[in-house]
């Protein structure tokens, strides 16, 4: 028999308070609910739980279903409602399940009516998206999260979403700061022609070596797939305590970026600062990403406007240039050092910094560094983890956990030595026991200024109420009969987390291949909408 495909219906939000209706869908971008702990991770439950995108990371995944138990569910009777759900959850790979009902009570005569109850729905389940931002733990809901950071990075240099067109004319950069060195790593190297070269060819290597006896050269062209990458000459060498340090205070760095940049741009101006306070204002987005050598790295972008709230231009002498300037000083100036929060302990002694290449490149409209290609950069790293396989997804719990990982050695000591600082009565302040599958980042990977652009809240809001706009087109019922109005209807809403990840492998099976299909479908359309 023919398996049917996934319905295309409209998605929205079944509404866990007001404006729920009775079999009403989940919008799949929502991401803040009671059940979640984090948009990074998911509760532990059901097939998937803290092995979550177990596949992408190189540990076993689930074994396949047989054809009879694929067919038996293709022919199940409430199939099709089992599709509209996967639809509606916009084919997440880890659904969250829920189980529960949403009442309705008319505040005048006191009167009750069930709306919603999911033992209307197969396996008496409601499934809604996991809403995380992981590509390789879940595509879809990383899809969202993704055109949402694409949208607000955009809407900050073209303007829309509720911002004016002529912040196109605002002086803008785009701007990375890198980490600094910690010991020789294999990396990829590159000629002013473009070509590539050596990782690092030493013409006296046999006698130049470290003080551990190992060879630092390395004559060898690494490809981009090459899993050296990143991989210290010498593991002994590398300092893998200040490695963990920077990536645990890199926010720290940036804020501290932040009240630089002004600074550095009003001595350009040759103004002081509370001139230029009264002048113009510094905007950003940045995005976090991690190199092969698993340390953090910032991409932003960095946009003068007036003082004025309504996003007007600055005056006309503070120009990109003078910006790309000021990044580049801002970034060369700043440090920190970690005495004052490890208690000047001798072992955790640091002097923080940004690395030496510091790149600023201005972003023209129309140019060759357009609006759009900068937020399609810097969205497609905002779903971006290390990259590398046999991580965890979630913090690991000791020692022997750590020992167990699929990883390769480097980031296996990492993880430990940031297990082993979270202990440190030093470094407590870190709390670098709950970041050791972040490799001790602490912050978030897509952070912006205030007056920016629109807000991930913002999108969501509009997203839902579009959405609910097409399933009600004449607007949402109460059981009555009467427009819903919560002026004079209570909802009561019950729900109990009944797990994470598709019940059956079968089902897992059949979401995976329909999500597939949509990602394909999702493409094309694209891709028509730019030849057209």
């Amino acid at each position: 028999m023919t398996v049917p495909a996934v319905s295309p219906i409209p998605r929205t939000r079944p509404g866990l308070g007001v404006g729920a209706i009775a079999g009403a869908l989940v919008e799949p971008g929502h991401r803040h609910h009671a059940l979640r702990e984090n948009t990074d991770g998911n509760k532990e439950g059901g097939e998937s739980g803290r092995f979550a995108g177990s596949h992408a990371r190189g540990r076993p995944s689930s074994p396949l279903p047989s054809i009879d138990d694929l067919l038996d569910l293709a022919a199940s009777d409430d199939f099709h409602r089992w599709e509209a759900q996967l639809a509606a959850t916009g084919h997440c790979a880890h659904p969250i399940r829920l189980e529960g009902r949403i009442d309705a009570i008319d505040k005048g005569t006191g009167q009750s009516a069930v709306m919603y109850d999911t033992a209307t729905e197969p396996g008496s389940i409601l499934r809604i998206a996991c809403g995380n931002r992981r590509e390789d733990v879940c595509p879809a809901c990383s899809e969202v999260y993704k055109n949402d950071a694409r949208q607000i990075i955009r809407s900050g240099l073209t303007g829309g979403k509720g911002m004016p067109d002529t912040v196109a004319t605002h002086p803008a950069v785009f701007a990375t700061l890198t980490a600094p060195g910690f010991g020789p790593v294999h990396t990829t190297r590159m000629s002013r022609a473009r070509q590539q070269l050596p990782c690092r060819p030493r013409r006296d290597a046999h006698e130049r070596r470290c003080p551990h006896g190992r060879d630092i050269s390395c004559p060898r062209t690494h490809q981009p797939e090459d899993p050296r990458l990143g991989r210290p000459m010498c593991p002994d060498c590398y300092d893998y305590t200040g490695h963990v340090l920077f990536n645990a205070l890199a926010p720290e760095l940036w804020r501290r970026f932040t009240i630089y940049l002004p600074r550095q741009l009003a001595r350009l101006a040759g103004i002081t600062q509370k001139q230029f306070r009264a002048e113009a204002r510094v905007r950003f987005v940045k995005v976090a990403e991690y190199q092969a050598r698993g340390v953090i790295h910032y991409h932003a972008i960095i946009r003068l406007d007036g003082t004025t709230g309504d996003c007007q231009p600055p005056p006309a002498r503070y120009t990109a240039a003078m910006l790309s300037d000021a990044i580049r000083q801002a970034a060369a100036v700043i440090r920190y050092d970690t005495a004052a929060i490890t208690a000047a302990d001798p072992d955790l002694g640091r002097i923080l910094r940004f690395g030496t290449q510091i790149d600023t490149r201005v972003i023209y409209s129309g140019g060759a560094l357009s609006a759009q290609a900068v937020a399609n950069y810097i969205a497609k790293y905002a779903t971006k983890t290390t990259g590398a396989s046999g991580l965890p997804h979630r913090p690991v719990n000791g020692p022997a956990v750590i020992a167990g990982l699929h990883c390769a050695a480097h980031h296996k000591r990492l993880i430990s030595t940031c297990w082993e600082l979270g202990k440190h009565p030093a470094a407590t302040a870190l709390g670098l026991n709950r970041w050791t599958h972040m490799l001790g980042y602490r912050g978030h990977f897509l952070t912006k200024s205030r007056r920016y652009s629109v807000t991930f809240t913002a999108l969501r809001k509009a997203r839902t109420a579009h959405r609910r706009q097409q399933r009600h087109p004449d607007g949402e019922k109460d059981p009555w009969g009467r427009d819903l109005d919560e002026h004079t209807v209570l909802l009561m809403t019950t729900w109990r987390y009944a797990g994470t990840g598709h019940a059956t492998t079968a089902e897992r099976q059949l979401a995976l291949a329909a999500a597939a299909r949509a990602r394909e479908h999702d493409q094309i359309a694209r891709e028509e909408t730019w030849l057209n």
